[in-house]
């Protein structure tokens, strides 16, 4: 059962208990957790990362709690990020794929069309800012970005990914393993392969993989649509990362290597061990009964025959 253990000396909270004191739903308690707002702690039995009583009573206590916190984790697609910027639908989505606004999450819809949503704090921000009133009120977008337009870029799939890798980094902390493993998740399997060729240490990254945001049940379109998202695509990027995941791992194996396997040896023979059973004999093949007189006398039991045949007196 999840929540606060009834134990008294167990002063932390799982994450489902934790988002429902504070006033969340677990995917606005989640984006407050990767964005640093409310701090975790690892559980030391391996159930994933709680939260002290301590940091709860902390947030608890703010004047404006729980509409800042809130208003803080707040998220919008284009049409209301639109509305927000006081811009076009297009205009915003121009925006977004030149990479002036960055997403913080996505979601595939019943079409398997990506839906991406930004921050709210953050586009207020941007259209809040004096420089950027070219961008939102010209009456045409500039022509770098109508050149992008017209060449397919996008880099709302890449500047998800930075950002997200940012999260499971912070969250990683000082585990170099966890915080190879989180660069590594962004990694075609044949790059991390690549970077690190030694198959325990393949093995002890995956064990500290961080988990992605599940889009659809494993190896369905929508599964595989959201992988192809998750996964660094673009020369530059990938380069980025491969060099990054060498360099985490170069500290990872000096802190702390990879455990390996026990070599198993055979076991050696003691003088309490059962010897090997002999070799069972060929059994010959008997026409008739054989009776106890007939039968060869050996040791005593031959003598004991022979001298009871003998003649009294």
């Amino acid at each position: 059962m999840s929540g606060i253990s009834t134990q008294p000396d167990r002063l932390s909270y799982a994450a489902s208990r934790a988002a429902r004191e504070l006033g969340l739903k677990r995917g606005e308690f989640d984006l407050a957790v990767n964005l640093g707002l409310i701090r975790t702690v690892p559980d030391e039995g391996g159930g994933g990362r709680r939260v002290a009583r301590a940091e709860i009573e902390r947030l608890r206590a703010g004047d404006a709690f729980p509409a800042d916190l809130r208003r803080r984790v707040a998220t919008v697609g284009t049409t209301e990020g639109a509305e927000l910027m006081d811009v076009t639908p297009t205009r915003f989505t121009s925006l977004a794929r030149h990479g002036l606004l960055v997403p913080v999450r996505f979601y595939l819809n019943r079409y398997r069309t990506v839906v991406w949503l930004y921050l709210a704090e953050e586009l207020e921000q941007f259209a809040a800012e004096e420089s950027n009133a070219p961008l939102l009120t010209g009456p045409r977008t500039p022509a770098e970005i109508r050149e992008g337009q017209k060449a397919g870029l996008d880099r709302r799939p890449r500047n998800w990914r930075g950002r997200h890798v940012g999260f499971l980094t912070r969250q990683a902390g000082d585990d170099p393993w966890a915080r190879a493993a989180a660069v590594a998740c962004f990694l075609d399997p044949d790059d991390v392969a690549d970077i690190v060729a030694d198959p325990c240490e393949r093995a002890h990254l995956d064990r500290c993989r961080p988990r992605l945001p599940a889009h659809g049940a494993p190896g369905s379109p929508a599964a595989d649509l959201a992988e192809t998202l998750m996964t660094a695509s673009e020369p530059d990027e990938v380069a980025w990362f491969r060099a990054d995941l060498a360099h985490t791992m170069e500290t990872a194996r000096r802190q702390r290597p990879a455990p390996r396997p026990t070599p198993r040896q055979a076991p050696a023979l003691t003088r309490h061990s059962a010897p090997e059973p002999p070799a069972a004999s060929p059994v010959l093949p008997v026409d008739r009964p054989v009776s106890p007189d007939q039968a060869p006398s050996h040791g005593l039991l031959g003598w004991l025959r022979r001298r009871s045949r003998r003649p009294a007196g």
